[in-house]
């Protein structure tokens, strides 16, 4: 059974790597021309993804690629006092299981267990898919696939091109979201700078085997911003324009905007889909249900939704009709849940007025400064984080009969 896989960031490889161990022949294609090896910026990976990362075998190089951030100093806009705090024990207290690395490493972790044993085409993307399988490519020649599922991001081409445009399915929960590559102009070891005010919040960090340092911006707007997602010079703009005059180190920050390698910009939204299925195709990750990037744990959730979609079709035998619908049984709860995390940490990570700005400060300050069970408990009462990631149980899938055993990574 062949089956085609558009997207090869985090889900796609993780995809991948399971139906191949199910059995199936799988093939990613990927727009980029090789995979991306600049570092990305930072996500979260809790417990779920930890869980099957492990059983991947490829844990061991996740925790030895991990940033080593582990302390955490805010500065409130207006106040001279930092407050700083234990990072390892505020992830601790929202998830028993949590590392935290650069997310193109994850995704070389996670291709360089699968790229032995699966058909990667970059440099190509989808432009048609019909209901018979046939898929048409902007360079290779047409080929027919049993399945197709769309792991390709956000701003889906598979979504785009079965369910229709993205505005139909998009909501804009009020905030915007900027991420700079830059030298490490503060000189950060081990730390996560924070500058937070009313309606922005500004962070610097270093991954401790990267020369180079990441500065993520996040901002309240009221309504949509009239931009375009090609248009770099304006969305620089629109970050100066949001930060302007927050602090002397965010200025610092935002000069390296014109020499910056790389530059990330968008809005953030939540996708909200009646069904990610139909007929033979299917979404995965935020193609299909991101919770909000940056604020819902969307990356955890894009590799415990790979995992269960191919569970589900060894379960079935590879019978879609009955896997599709089973996995998005599955995956409805975390779902919800993870949009209800991004709403509730936009609130809190974004403050809307000058008693949020306080009580976010003095929140991290209690965190770090109570024993775990204690901290794990005002976790729960602030936010709807320590109830989702260690809820979540990941099922043992038996493969069919006569498939490959996994291969760790090298």
């Amino acid at each position: 059974m062949r089956i085609l896989v558009s997207g090869a960031s985090v889900a796609g490889p993780v995809l991948a790597h399971w139906l191949t161990r199910y059995g199936f022949s799988v093939t990613v294609v990927e727009r980029a021309p090789a995979p991306r090896r600049t570092g990305g910026h930072a996500v979260d990976l809790f417990r779920p993804a930890m869980d099957i990362s492990e059983k991947m075998g490829v844990l061991p190089y996740i925790e030895e690629r991990a940033t080593g951030t582990h302390r955490l100093t805010v500065h409130q806009e207006g106040s001279r006092r930092p407050v700083r705090a234990d990072l390892s024990k505020i992830f601790g207290a929202a998830s028993e299981r949590h590392v935290e690395i650069m997310r193109d490493e994850l995704s070389e972790i996670y291709y360089d267990a699968t790229r032995d044993d699966v058909e990667y085409v970059f440099g190509d993307s989808i432009t048609a898919i019909s209901p018979g399988g046939e898929v048409r490519f902007e360079n290779a020649a047409p080929r027919r696939f049993d399945l197709v599922v769309g792991a390709d991001g956000l701003h889906s081409n598979v979504r785009r091109l079965v369910f229709g445009a993205e505005p139909g399915f998009s909501t804009f929960i009020g905030a915007y979201l900027g991420v700079l590559t830059l030298p490490n102009v503060s000189d950060l070891d081990g730390e996560l700078l924070m500058h937070v005010g009313v309606g922005r919040t500004v962070g610097m960090y270093a991954a401790q085997h990267l020369g180079e340092a990441r500065a993520l911006f996040l901002f309240r707007s009221e309504r949509a911003l009239d931009y375009h997602h090609r248009d770099v010079p304006r969305q620089k703009d629109l970050l100066r324009g949001a930060f302007a005059g927050m602090h002397a180190d965010v200025d610092r920050w935002l000069d390296e905007l014109d020499r910056t390698p790389a530059f990330y910009f968008d809005s953030i939204t939540q996708l909200r889909m009646d069904t990610w299925s139909r007929g033979r195709v299917t979404l995965v990750g935020d193609a299909g249900y991101c919770p909000g990037p940056a604020v819902g744990g969307s990356t955890s959730l894009a590799v415990l939704g790979a995992y269960v979609l191919a569970g589900e079709l060894a379960r079935a035998g590879g019978d879609h009709e009955r896997a599709f619908p089973a996995y998005e049984r599955a995956m409805a709860e975390p779902v919800r849940g993870s949009r209800a995390v991004a709403l509730s940490a936009a609130k809190t990570l974004i403050p809307t007025s000058r008693l949020g700005v306080r009580g976010l400060a003095q929140g991290v300050r209690l965190i770090s400064a109570l024993p775990a069970g204690p901290s794990r408990a005002l976790l729960r009462l602030r936010t709807k984080s320590g109830r989702l990631y260690d809820s979540v149980r990941v099922d043992d899938y038996a493969p069919l009969p006569g498939a490959a055993p996994a291969r760790p990574s090298a």
